[in-house]
């Protein structure tokens, strides 16, 4: 079977479209999910934020890591649909004073969120302090700021940089530069925007010491260049493309050994906020004997923003 490491970037999109599975069934005219949880705000507090995942189409970025298309549509949504469901979720929520507005790819993509939609859109989250958003960083420009403009909140742009590390960056099939993410970064925040940066922990073609050392290598160029918060994503398989390389022997996910590294550093810093993404952490923490007591230090440090001393080996 042919390795995507000795593809070339014309047939790249189509070799990771080749091995997904089926979509999920949605909805267009509801957000797919919803939720409330607390999060470190700018400001140090540990306050509410509700995440409504809008149900949209897909993104034209075949991204080789990324599983999200799972929940999208393959044709573009219907003006007005997008509003509507951020209104229908909210009915749901608690009041909270944050709000992240997820879709799946790129909120200033026009064939997933319609230009037209933006006031209503804008008007739908009015009662928000924070609006965070994401977006490819060569989708960043007049939209993003026509949409800034609209909204009484803080926007704040989540842009994935995955990684610094040159030849894995173009396999991952981002199609975007590290002079893109900063030019992205720039435009954001010289008209007053936060940005927050995704970093991959471990993907694709890294060992586990060279994952750790490029993850740190990538969460510092994210704050040199202007990032106000970096959120470290643990590689996982579960798209067809990933279980493929792991087969490989191309892939395989970070342990929590690794999570612990980057994360300790990345807040020894000091330089910004950040997050470790703790979704499906059972799946690497699964078999460790002291897992259940080191993921929560985790979380906690999630909410405190401070470093803790490392849990004691079971004996």
């Amino acid at each position: 079977m042919r390795s995507m490491r000795d593809m070339t970037a014309t047939d790249t999109d189509q070799w990771i479209v080749g091995r997904r599975g089926p979509k999920n069934r949605v909805d267009p005219s509801r957000p797919y999910a919803y939720l409330m949880e607390p999060e470190c705000t700018v400001g140090g507090r540990v306050e509410d934020t509700v995440t409504v995942f809008l149900t949209n189409s897909e993104c034209p970025f075949r991204c080789l890591m990324c599983d999200l298309w799972k929940n999208t549509t393959d044709e573009s949504v219907v003006s007005g649909q997008i509003a509507g469901q951020i209104r229908w979720a909210l009915d749901r929520l608690p009041p909270a004073r944050h709000v992240k507005l997820y879709n799946s790819g790129n909120f200033f993509d026009p064939r997933a969120i319609p230009e037209e939609d933006y006031a209503e859109i804008a008007e739908s989250v009015s009662q928000f302090d924070t609006i965070i958003v994401e977006s490819h960083p060569r989708l960043i420009g007049r939209r993003c700021l026509a949409f800034n403009d609209m909204v009484s909140g803080d926007v704040h742009v989540a842009m994935g940089l995955e990684t610094v590390h040159p030849e894995v960056m173009e396999k991952l099939n981002k199609r975007m530069t590290l002079d893109d993410f900063a030019r992205a970064t720039d435009l954001l925040t010289t008209n007053g925007m936060h940005v927050r940066a995704f970093i991959l922990l471990r993907p694709p073609y890294l060992s586990e010491a060279e994952g750790v050392a490029w993850a740190q290598r990538s969460i510092d160029f994210a704050f040199d260049v202007g990032v106000e918060c970096c959120a470290i994503i643990p590689t996982r398989g579960g798209n067809g493309a990933m279980e493929d390389l792991a087969a490989h022997g191309e892939f395989e996910p970070p342990s929590l050994d690794a999570m612990e590294d980057v994360f300790d550093y990345a807040l020894g810093e000091r330089r910004g906020r950040v997050f470790l993404d703790l979704w499906d952490i059972e799946k690497v923490a699964g078999g460790v004997p002291d897992a259940k007591a080191r993921v929560q230090r985790l979380a906690r440090i999630n909410l405190s923003q401070r470093v803790e001393p490392r849990v004691s080996p079971l004996r």
